[in-house]
Parts: structure tokens; C-alpha cells; sequence
């Protein structure tokens, strides 16, 4: 009989020590690592290193940036899906972290199955821009005037597969216009382009685009988001502009290893949530061109479902490729 209750016992001590509660005992104090998958001075480590510290105080416990790049994002986001589900190492990711998985014949992991959604930081548009020498002042008659000379405008991105070349390519596809695709190495090289006459379109992030809202040597038409920038409030989104259901967005986020216990998610979530709704943090993201989301960890793997799917539909569209 008593060893029957030694047993139950140790049984029960077991469960403890391996409930969610018990699991954020034991990681309590330890540091949170947020793994930036590229170089220093990029756009993650910038959007990672503008809450961190606020994180960190918020949670009681350090929250430091770590990079490991390397593979084009692939190095320090497979190090991330390898983790041990703790809670302890996160991934500053964002929208070409499905991009690469689709476009990668052969991923080292599934870009939603192998990662839980810990906490949506927030989104970025891109704007639909064109050279002053075409004839149009909106999405409709930029559209008409394409359609009047299949094949013979040009349009720029930042390569084949980049964010910027999906969109414009979703574009094309739904507005059902023939241009011709024009990849370059960067967005400044596109942009310059434009600028001198010889691209005719190109869509590049908001942040980019701010710089030239101004400029009498580009016109710009509209957004790809389903709703209207921050950045850009008198500017209609394409969607608005006589597609319905057009959307693009990039997203920005917070991803651990799969299996982070639900308490642990939860945890870091309702702090994100909170820092996302100070105007100092939202004032930080405006100047990478990002604009505030809380999203519920349900919400936010939902979204990365929907975005796997829209991605998937988009590179068979673009015929794009990793360069």
C-alpha cells in the first residue's frame, strides 16, 4: 500500500513539474532571446530593438536581440524551430519568412507548423507608384493606359521572389494587364529607375515611398493593404480603386519554436499587446514605416495560415524564383 502512494505521489510531483505553470516558474528570470535572422542595422534588428528593452521590464526578466544570419533568413530561423519550447528564444520575423519557405523547393521547416505565433508586432504596406511620363492619375486610368500597349511598359522590383515583386505581379494579375518585369538587386536601384523614366511602375514599401510623396517626377496611385495607410490617409487602397479583395501586406512578428505551453504564449502576448498600444512605441515603429497590430495568438496564427495560402497563389502567378 505504501508503495503504491510512494508511486502516486512521485506521479503527481511529475505533473507538476511539467504543467505550464511550473514550466514559467523555471524560465522565470532566465533572458528572452530575440534572434534576428540577418545582419545587424536591417529592418528587423531596428523593429526588434524598438521594444526590447520595454518587453523586458514589462515581463520582469531580460529581453536581449541576437543575430544569426546566414542562408538568406534560413540559419537563424531553423536555430529558432530547434529551440527548446521554453518560451526563451523567439524569432524577430516577418512576411519573407513565409515568402522563403514557398519559394525554397526543399525548406529545413514548415514556416507554420514548426513555430508557434507568440505575438503580431505589426504590418507594412507597399504603394502602387508610376513615372510622371504616364499618362494616369489613378489606379483606373494607369490600368487603361496598360491595357492600351500589352507588353510594353516595364515594371521594377527588388528581384525576383522579393515582397516587391509579388505584389506587383498580384497586381498585374488582378487589374489582368500585360508588364513586363524588370528585376534589380535593391529598392534604391528600382526606385532610381523610376525616377529617371525608365521603369514605368514599381510598388515598394511605405517607408521608401514617404520620401518621394512630394516628387513631380512620380505619381502615387494607391495601397496594397485591404485598408488605408496611416502613412498615406488620402491615398485609396487598390482595393478601393476597383479591385475588391486585394490585399498585401507585409507582417512583422514574434515567432517561438511549436510547442510553447499556451501560459507562456499568453505571457509575453498580453505584454506585446500592451507596449504596441504606447504612443512612444508606435512612434518607433512609424519610423521603419510599420504600423501597430495586437493581435491574440489565434489571431495571429490564423493570419500566417491566410498568408501561406495567398503567397503560395502569388508565386505561381509571378513564375518567381529564389535568386
Amino acid at each position: 500500500m505504501k508503495t503504491h502512494c510512494l508511486i502516486a505521489a512521485a506521479m503527481a510531483c511529475g505533473s507538476v513539474l511539467l504543467s505550464p505553470g511550473a514550466a514559467l516558474a523555471q524560465s522565470a528570470g532566465k533572458p528572452i532571446r530575440i534572434i534576428v535572422p540577418f545582419a545587424p542595422g536591417g529592418g528587423q534588428d531596428i523593429l526588434a530593438r524598438s521594444f526590447n528593452s520595454e518587453l523586458g521590464a514589462a515581463l520582469g526578466q531580460p529581453v536581449i536581440v541576437e543575430y544569426r544570419a546566414g542562408g538568406g533568413g534560413g540559419v537563424g530561423t531553423l536555430f529558432v524551430a530547434k529551440s527548446d519550447p521554453d518560451g526563451l528564444t523567439l524569432s524577430m520575423s516577418a512576411a519573407s519568412h513565409i515568402i522563403s519557405a514557398v519559394l525554397t523547393a526543399k525548406p529545413a521547416y514548415h514556416p507554420i507548423k514548426d513555430f508557434t505565433a507568440v505575438a503580431h508586432v505589426g504590418t507594412g504596406s507597399q504603394v502602387l507608384i508610376i513615372s510622371s511620363q504616364v499618362p494616369a492619375k489613378s489606379v483606373a486610368e494607369f490600368v487603361k493606359y496598360a491595357k492600351a500597349s500589352p507588353g510594353k511598359l516595364n515594371y521594377g522590383t527588388a528581384g525576383s521572389g522579393s515582397s516587391t515583386h509579388l505584389a506587383m505581379a498580384y497586381f498585374a494579375n488582378a487589374a489582368g494587364v500585360d508588364i513586363v518585369h524588370i528585376p534589380y538587386k535593391s529598392n534604391s536601384d528600382q526606385i532610381s529607375e523610376l525616377v529617371s523614366g525608365r521603369l514605368q511602375a514599381i510598388m515598394i514599401p511605405s517607408i521608401s515611398a514617404m520620401a518621394f510623396a512630394k516628387d513631380t517626377r512620380v505619381t502615387l496611385l494607391a495601397v496594397t493593404p485591404s485598408v488605408r495607410s496611416i502613412f498615406f490617409p488620402n491615398l485609396p487602397t487598390v482595393a478601393e480603386s476597383g479591385y475588391p479583395g486585394f490585399n498585401y501586406a507585409s507582417w512583422f512578428g514574434l515567432l517561438g519554436p511549436a510547442g510553447i505551453s499556451r501560459a507562456a504564449t499568453e505571457r509575453i502576448n498580453v505584454e506585446m499587446n500592451k507596449l504596441l498600444k504606447l504612443p512612444v512605441i508606435a512612434e518607433r515603429l512609424a519610423k521603419i514605416g510599420i504600423e501597430p497590430q495586437p493581435l491574440a495568438p489565434q489571431q495571429f496564427e490564423r493570419l500566417l495560415v491566410e498568408d501561406l495560402e495567398r503567397v503560395e497563389k502569388i508565386v505561381k502567378i509571378s513564375g518567381a524564383h529564389a535568386e
